[in-house]
């Protein structure tokens, strides 16, 4: 740490022979020189307190590689602007830069009964580090819910019979399956299809929500006919439920906000809940994906189509320029559609809402 604050003085005592890099990347004029994270913070939080285009936070954050686990934020963490001399790689000048970073790891209480850890002798656990976004937003969607195109759930062996004479089954009972199995797969999630997505424009259909009710597990195979006993359910399990094989899909919630490095035009195709009206911390489907760039952080502007007015001078019927009415992170990705949670809207929204690039 003393080896820190020297480094940081000698930063900031560098004699003026360079510029201080007056680029696009602004800070709020409200901005705090220091910050605590509290518990409950997000990352894009923290972002929006010091920047006015969050999105644009892999440019201002600092990795402080004498910290352990430098590209993590914790609770208690004391966050501070320094001055950073770098290299702008367009014209080889060194120039002096605003950075944000992790001066001090704060001390974390372990619960009642615990002793309160002190930050020499802290040892972080990835799993404390403070999310992007809001995990109780999301988790479902990192966790339970895929997106499969039409042939692959169409394919996909489906149960036939529970034991007995029963027609659903819960967690403990046999069930029995048929179709197309892996054979070296033995775990198997259940899956129930629900909404087919459609691309607004061209009609493509993008893919097939499948809705998570449970796991099983093969004990025994005759022929393309297996017996399963369901592990885990959220609900009945039912004739005709498709079974998908498992994957380990844990919840990672540590990226960075950034705008999206390809050309987005895409719409808000649908919202969790059925619902047509959006606000902040909805969560919304993309017609948009992986095969078009989008990767997870990717922040995207929402812009609602202008109004139509007539020109009273040349009777012209003319469509107003859209207007930006918010922003949204995409935080799970597939090949032709994505998931993203609206963190900011001026204004109410609703399916049809155009994606785009920041501005």
């Amino acid at each position: 740490m003393k080896r820190f604050k020297r480094l940081l003085i000698g930063a900031l005592l560098v004699i003026p022979a360079f510029s201080l890099l007056a680029d696009s990347l602004r800070l709020r004029s409200d901005h705090p020189n220091t910050y605590y994270v509290k518990k409950g913070d997000t990352l894009w939080d923290i972002s929006a307190t010091f920047l006015e285009n969050p999105w644009r936070w892999p440019e201002i954050w600092h990795i402080n590689k004498q910290i352990d686990n430098p590209h993590l934020i914790f609770p208690g963490d004391k966050l501070a602007l320094i001055k950073v001399t770098e290299t702008n790689p367009q014209t080889g000048d060194e120039e002096i830069r605003e950075k944000l970073t992790v001066i001090e790891r704060g001390p974390i209480i372990l619960g009642p009964g615990h002793a309160k850890i002190t930050p020499q002798i802290r040892t972080e656990r990835v799993d404390q580090a403070i999310p992007t976004i809001p995990l109780d937003q999301i988790g479902v969607f990192l966790s339970k819910s895929r997106v499969e195109d039409v042939e692959t759930l169409n394919n996909a062996p489906y149960v036939i019979a529970a034991d007995g004479t029963r027609i659903v089954a819960g967690a403990g009972d046999i069930v029995y399956a048929r179709g197309n199995f892996d054979e070296d797969k033995e775990t198997y999630g259940i899956y129930r299809p629900g909404k087919l997505f459609e691309h607004p424009k061209t009609g493509e259909v993008l893919g097939v929500q499948s809705l998570s009710i449970g796991t099983a597990k093969v004990i025994e195979t005759h022929g393309d006919i297996r017996k399963l006993q369901v592990e885990t359910s959220s609900e009945e399990v039912r004739i005709t439920d498709r079974l998908l094989p498992s994957i380990d899909r844990k919840i990672a919630s540590n990226f960075f906000p950034r705008a999206p490095e390809s050309p987005i035009d895409a719409e808000i195709i649908a919202v969790e809940g059925g619902v047509s009206q959006v606000g902040t911390l909805n969560v919304v489907v993309l017609s948009a994906g992986e095969r078009e760039g989008l990767v997870r952080g990717d922040v995207l502007s929402i812009r609602q189509a202008g109004e139509v007015v007539k020109d009273r001078i040349t009777n012209d019927v003319i469509q107003l320029p859209s207007v930006e009415s918010g922003l949204l992170i995409v935080f799970r990705t597939f090949e032709k559609m994505s998931y993203g949670l609206i963190v900011d809207a001026s204004r109410p929204l609703e399916v049809g809402d155009l994606v785009t690039n920041p501005r």
